[in-house]
């Protein structure tokens, strides 16, 4: 009996392996909106998050360090709407567009109207975002926002990213309207809050290097042929066209996976022109590029992470000035992008986002980026702290409790004494960096 035990144990472990690598396959199958990567939705309303572990006894939060991207928003180029539309127009003024192809030339245009003077907007979607967060926010940490709190919030230059603090701030206003809340979006505070949207000389020379990595990988498995046979009369134009052929398959896609962010496109599928598998291989190459520019890739030298080394920094002082006045409850906001959400995760080491991986083909079985950065992504440092003055810190990663590279006997909160040092740390081993 013993044995067939283990040998039954050892099956569903089997399985278990077996089953992982498929799992971002499996996810994206059942919604296809995680496939938008940077793209997705803030998928989490209040029924669907965790129940938060309750503070040690004794302990009281009195601060939160925070930095979000703005919600949801239209595309950021005009071009990605029109740049399809112009290949289809071209198609159909050669006839070589069916009528499967108009359907989806007119859907394009319907798009790429409503969008006209909104490329990278926040939307009715990214707006509704916010004021949820900020809402949960208060709920689950009412000591922070009660009486005189001070909410000093702060905001890249771009208006979704301070529609985006707007939205926040004006629902921990109507939470307790005697919060002292102060704003501000200036280029003044840009080399925290924004630079590492793609000024900084420490990563950058390596991005360019590297990105010939994901663009191959792109032609090697995007295959256009089917996904062309549906819009054009010639079977066989995308093998004499492939560089046209896939470039229009993922400005379709791209568009697909937008439409989820805007209430105005509600019922509109564009995915049905995309196969599971098609999909699932758009994904992983979008998967990929995302950790070779922006993550802790092998590839990358491992820098870019550190282009956050300014913010981190900010926060670390935040908190260091909170903690110092006994008297002080509040919180420290700031809006900005993906392209400081994942490298602040990764600089802070929360839970598996900090990954490297030299086989890229195995990549999406650990990281996946619809898990990191959707609209709206966000991380909360929680400090509490008790009548000694004993300060513990919790991370909420997309209002997930998130685990620390610490030693802690009451997850998911860590000491400050404990954290502190190991980033000081890591922040000084880039002084001598070749620039």
């Amino acid at each position: 009996m013993r044995k067939v035990f283990i040998y039954l144990i050892m099956c569903v472990a089997s399985i278990g392996a077996m089953a992982q690598p498929q799992l971002a396959q499996q996810q994206i199958a059942a919604d296809h909106n995680r496939s938008a990567s940077n793209h997705y939705a803030y998928p989490y309303p209040a029924e669907q998050l965790p129940q938060l572990t309750p503070a040690p006894a004794g302990y009281e939060p009195f601060f939160i360090n925070h930095y979000g991207r703005h919600g949801s928003r239209w595309l950021t180029k005009q071009s990605s709407y029109e740049r399809p539309i112009k290949t289809l127009e071209q198609f159909q003024q050669q006839h070589l567009l069916n009528k499967q192809g108009e359907v989806l030339l007119n859907d394009l245009r319907k798009v790429a109207m409503e969008a006209q003077g909104r490329v990278g907007e926040l939307s009715d979607v990214g707006a509704e975002q916010h004021k949820a967060i900020a809402k949960r926010m208060c709920e689950n940490f009412p000591q922070v926002f009660s009486g005189d709190a001070r909410i000093d919030a702060r905001s890249t230059i771009w208006i979704r990213c301070i529609l985006s603090m707007g939205n926040e701030t004006a629902e921990i206003s109507a939470f307790n309207p005697r919060a002292r809340i102060f704003t501000d979006a200036s280029y003044h505070d840009m080399y925290y809050t924004g630079w590492g949207y793609g000024e900084d000389t420490l990563a950058n020379p390596q991005r360019s290097d590297i990105r010939h990595i994901s663009d191959s990988i792109f032609d090697a498995r995007v295959q256009p042929k089917r996904f062309m046979s549906q819009i054009v009369n010639d079977p066989n134009y995308a093998d004499i066209n492939f560089k046209q052929c896939a470039k229009l398959m993922e400005d379709v896609f791209d568009i697909a996976g937008s439409l989820q962010n805007h209430h105005v496109f509600d019922g509109m599928n564009l995915f049905n022109y995309f196969t599971d598998e098609e999909i699932y291989e758009l994904w992983k190459t979008k998967n990929i590029y995302w950790y070779l520019q922006w993550a802790n890739s092998p590839q990358g030298g491992n820098r870019m992470p550190f282009i956050e080394r300014a913010l981190l920094t900010n926060m670390i002082e935040t908190a260091d000035a909170a903690i110092a006045d006994r008297d002080h409850h509040g919180a420290a906001l700031r809006f900005g992008h993906e392209t400081c959400v994942l490298p602040l995760a990764c600089m802070l080491e929360i839970d598996n986002v900090n990954y490297s991986c030299d086989d890229l083909n195995t990549l999406h079985e650990t990281w996946r980026n619809y898990e990191i950065f959707p609209m709206a992504c966000n991380i909360q440092m929680v400090f509490y702290r008790n009548a000694s003055n004993d300060i513990l810190v919790k991370v909420l990663f997309n209002e997930h409790e998130a685990k620390l590279p610490f030693h802690t006997d009451n997850f998911p909160y860590y000491r400050w004494n404990d954290i502190k040092p190991y980033y000081l740390q890591k922040l000084k081993t880039t002084v001598n960096w070749p620039k």
